[in-house]
């Protein structure tokens, strides 16, 4: 950081080396910065944002005259004012500053909620009235037209059954003022037909008593339907609202129910939602996607016949152990690029930069990933429901030998009677190296349901 004085000369380098935790993020609101916490610091808990006058918390590196010591003598002692701590189901998503403004996006029962902050002169912080609407199913976002002139923002907004519109407003009086002063400018066009599909929001009850969130896309029909269940539980990504063009045109506008997960592992209540799903309590996050599944059988969205789930990468280890643990919960299994054999994935590609996240089986922590590693968990005394796995000889990071050791594995057990695998030879991780071949394996996966949990389903048999 470098000061520039009003007559356009400059002041000393400033450091925050040391200054803040090294996993924090940081970004400049005026003489501000904002501190986004990853982990414990200072009394606060990871999640929280901070903000502190940037004098205060960098230092001068070159020892000149009036500047400030090093970290020891200066930013351990700084005033920090906290701007946002963390709740138990309510995180921080995003942060948007404008000339004026600080504006937060939160996940509030991921739900999309959005917050703003004004700060005075004389650095006193205050929060802005809040958005008269309940927090939104769908996504938000927000970016400053110019943060150096004023408080206008791009506005970009969407749900799971509306693509994503951008329109023109502003935060000058806060988030209360946003709806009202929105100029829609642009739409993208619908890719499939909406109507008489519902949005719901559920939730399971998993083992431990954890409340887990699940957002459910059906038909506005009574009855059980065939359920695509997906998941992912990992690596602090959060399974949030989006427009659902590939699945709304060749499963939901045909009459299947899509359902997405919020699972431990993931990041919708923050970093300590992932936490809880870390190395030896790995199993939360398996346990979390089981009680999904139990909810929306014993709710009436679907049968066990009629359910099915989907993963891919770390998601395709998350449904590895869906089948090998409960396969009675399901009528059928897609499983894409998947991690299956972890006595070996740190020695293949990209595994070795994954054992924060699962642990290293060449030490002890062996005890805990063999009991979710889905290769050594096959039962050959019982029957799997029908299995698709799909893989890419040319994925860089999860190697298809997984994939194919697992399918190798089921058949000469013999335990599968219905089990499929398609290797693309391009693609990448990604599983598909183009458009064709995306709408290829999209065609693959649809047309696997169809012919399994689809089964006698009128809306299906009329197509």
């Amino acid at each position: 950081l470098r000061r520039v004085h009003p007559d356009g000369s400059f002041g000393p380098w400033l450091s925050l080396d040391q200054a803040v935790p090294d996993d924090a993020s940081v970004r400049q609101f005026r003489d501000h910065l904002l501190i986004r916490l990853r982990s414990e610091w200072r009394g606060y808990s990871s999640g929280t944002l901070l903000a502190a006058r940037i004098e205060a918390v960098a230092w001068d590196t070159t020892g000149e005259p009036g500047g400030n010591g090093p970290p020891a003598d200066a930013a351990q002692g700084a005033q920090v004012t906290p701007l946002f701590e963390p709740s138990e189901r309510v995180a921080l998503s995003g942060i948007s500053v404008t000339k004026n403004k600080v504006v937060l996006s939160l996940l509030d029962e991921v739900r999309t909620r959005l917050t703003s902050l004004s700060c005075s002169p004389d650095g006193a912080w205050a929060c802005d009235p809040p958005e008269a609407r309940e927090p939104l199913i769908g996504g938000l976002s927000l970016s400053a037209v110019d943060s150096d002139e004023g408080d206008a923002v791009w506005l970009v907004s969407w749900t799971h059954l509306q693509p994503h519109t951008l329109a023109l407003a502003s935060v000058e009086n806060g988030v209360a003022g946003l709806a009202s002063s929105a100029r829609q400018l642009r739409a993208l066009p619908p890719q499939f037909d909406a109507s008489g599909i519902r949005v719901e929001q559920g939730h399971a009850i998993s083992k431990d008593g954890t409340r887990v969130p699940y957002f459910v896309v059906r038909p506005d029909r009574e009855g059980p339907v065939p359920t695509l269940l997906y998941g992912y539980g990992g690596f602090e990504i959060s399974l949030t609202p989006s427009y659902m063009s590939t699945v709304g045109a060749t499963w939901l506008e045909r009459g299947g129910c899509f359902v997405e997960a919020n699972i431990r592992g993931g990041g919708e209540f923050g970093p300590r939602w992932h936490r809880a799903a870390l190395r030896d309590q790995r199993g939360k996050a398996y346990e979390d996607f089981e009680a999904v599944a139990e909810a929306l059988v014993a709710t009436g969205v679907t049968t066990h016949e009629q359910l099915a789930c989907r993963g891919g990468s770390n998601g395709g280890l998350l449904v590895g152990n869906a089948v090998v643990r409960r396969p009675e919960l399901w009528g059928a299994v897609v499983c894409a690029v998947p991690l299956l054999d972890m006595r070996r994935f740190n020695k293949l590609l990209a595994g070795a930069s994954w054992m924060a996240e699962y642990g290293d089986p060449d030490t002890d922590d062996w005890a805990f990933l063999q009991k979710f590693s889905p290769y050594h968990n096959i039962d050959t005394k019982i029957k799997y429901p029908p299995i698709l796995l799909t893989t890419s000889t040319r994925d860089d990071r999860v190697h298809p030998y997984h994939a194919r050791a697992f399918v190798k594995r089921l058949e000469d057990e013999g335990v599968c009677d219905e089990l499929l695998y398609y290797e693309n030879i391009e693609g990448g991780h990604g599983g598909a190296a183009d458009p064709k071949q995306q709408a290829f394996m999209t065609c693959l996966y649809i047309d696997f349901l169809v012919k399994t949990i689809g089964q006698g389903y009128a809306p299906f048999e009329e197509l």
